[in-house]
């Protein structure tokens, strides 16, 4: 990471709480009708393209942000530009927990998705929800993703740190050990870059601004392109979705 480890942290003790509600939506129709995919637009004058669902919590909806200022509308500009056809899809929440974002999985996968994005788990620290817990929500919906030969992207989440230095590091150890255990890309931080510096924040000090959500964009590029490079060769070599 580019800033010392505490300084992050501490500022996530802010991050974490202005992405918190007292509840977790439910999946419901409703959810889905307030979720239109960001190129949707875009894709009603065209056949239908392959999806990248983005499954987060107010980071990934773009909270203070206009629409097209948001990660996941950020992303869908580079692959335009870029030539790949895809349509990305927003599905975040804020205030969502691990356990939300699982029980809106099947929701959000709905379509032809290839890869799924998973910014998930900075409510859960901010709650002190056990880390087994968190576990085996997000190993859940990494299963059930490539179970649909979904690609999955795993983006890792730092705990505040009033719950004390053992909870904060088996925290970060889960991101890392799932990612290793299901072989899937890994984003260390999603807020890399970004966290705790206030020009790259809105006025809250909390969520990224337009300057910051660009640095997260590039980060997750990094990690998707190589990504889709490979899925296209293996369609090419094979046919069909890749395995």
């Amino acid at each position: 990471m580019g800033r010392p480890l505490g300084s992050l942290v501490v500022a996530l003790v802010f991050a974490t709480a202005a992405c918190a509600r007292p509840e977790d939506p439910p999946a419901s129709a409703a959810y889905r009708a307030e979720t239109p995919s960001v190129g949707q637009t875009a894709a009603a004058a065209e056949p239908s393209r392959p999806r990248i669902v983005f499954l987060g919590d107010s980071l990934t909806a773009g909270l203070g942000l206009p629409r097209a200022q948001s990660v996941p509308s950020l992303i869908q500009a580079r692959l335009d530009t870029s030539g790949y056809s895809y349509e990305v899809v927003n599905a975040g929440v804020s205030g969502d927990t691990s356990a939300g974002g699982l029980r809106r999985l099947d929701w959000a996968l709905d379509g032809d998705v290839d890869v799924l994005v998973v910014e998930l788990g900075a409510n859960d620290g901010l709650r002190g929800l056990p880390v087994a817990q968190m576990k085996d929500n997000l190993d859940r919906i990494i299963s059930r993703a490539k179970d649909r030969r979904i690609a999955v992207i795993l983006t890792g989440m730092e705990a505040p740190p009033n719950y004390g230095p053992v909870y904060t590091s088996e925290f970060r150890q889960v991101f890392q050990d799932l990612a290793e255990q299901h072989d899937v890309t890994f984003v260390p931080f999603f807020l890399e870059g970004v966290a705790g510096i206030p020009q790259l924040n809105n006025t809250d000090g909390i969520h990224p601004n337009a300057a910051g959500a660009k640095i997260i964009e590039q980060t997750i590029w990094r990690a998707l392109e190589p990504m889709l490079e490979r899925r296209a060769t293996e369609t090419q070599r094979h046919g069909g979705k890749p395995s």
